[in-house]
């Protein structure tokens, strides 16, 4: 079996959030990056976990960026990749970064393609059908349990209301979240080990973003908490019916 782990840098969840050029862009000034959790903690530990059980089992992981996302997927492949791909392009949009991905799984021959949900910072959760339609492949969203039996992938995911099992041919692209896997932490043989594994540059095919950016905007400053005494029961029934705003 061949499977590739798609991976994204995102900004830490404490980085404080901070945007330049008439806001437009992201400012990156200080912000630490890390694997973005949705791709690290169950879409590539479930593909780990799967080689670990099938030792025969090629597992390479890719990602769409520049040469500052080397350490992101330098730690991706501490943790259990054989082999990793960086297409050298900052991506503008998520059609743009599937559409590079597509291109290197199309040339792969790779059975079980995984992504995560979706990012942390952009939450488009686009990324995974993206790709598949790209490529006409089956995809499977919200996955939150994946097996291989009878060379066939079955896969558990999260509907309205309940659960579906689905039954499907390789090759599939399957977007993971929380249930898949279990985070782990790379140790020291496997981060001693990533420091000679292969990280090949890809130069980008020619494909223009989508979409553009018009502005971001942080959200409104929460108001300050209005502390009232047990016995003003009158003065709170007046703050909820006139103050307070459901959200």
């Amino acid at each position: 079996m061949k499977i590739l782990v798609c991976i994204s840098k995102t900004p830490d969840t404490t980085a404080k959030i901070a945007f330049t050029d008439n806001n437009t862009k992201f400012d990156t000034a200080g912000v630490q990056w890390i694997i973005n959790p949705y791709d690290e903690w169950y879409a590539l530990v479930r593909a780990i976990e799967i080689k670990e059980s099938k030792p025969d089992t090629v597992l390479h992981l890719a990602t769409v960026g520049v040469a500052d996302a080397d350490p992101i997927i330098r730690k991706a492949l501490a943790l259990g990749g054989d082999e990793a791909f960086r297409i050298n392009l900052d991506g503008a949009d998520s059609f743009q970064v599937a559409f590079q991905l597509a291109q290197l799984i199309a040339k792969g021959g790779y059975d079980l393609i995984l992504t995560g949900k979706e990012t942390i910072d952009f939450n488009g959760s686009s990324l995974g059908g993206l790709i598949a339609g790209i490529n006409d492949l089956p995809y499977i969203s919200l996955a939150t349990k994946l097996d291989i039996a009878d060379a066939k992938a079955i896969v558990t995911r999260e509907i309205e209301g309940g659960e579906e099992v689905c039954e499907v041919n390789f090759p599939v692209v399957v977007s993971a979240q929380k249930g898949m896997a279990e985070a782990r932490i790379p140790n020291m043989r496997g981060i001693m080990a990533a420091r000679t594994k292969p990280l090949t540059v890809v130069e980008p095919v020619t494909q223009e973003p989508l979409t553009s950016v018009t502005a971001f905007e942080l959200p409104p400053a929460k108001a300050g908490v209005k502390l009232i005494a047990p016995d003003q029961v009158e003065e709170l029934v007046r703050l909820l019916n006139q103050e307070a705003k459901v959200l």
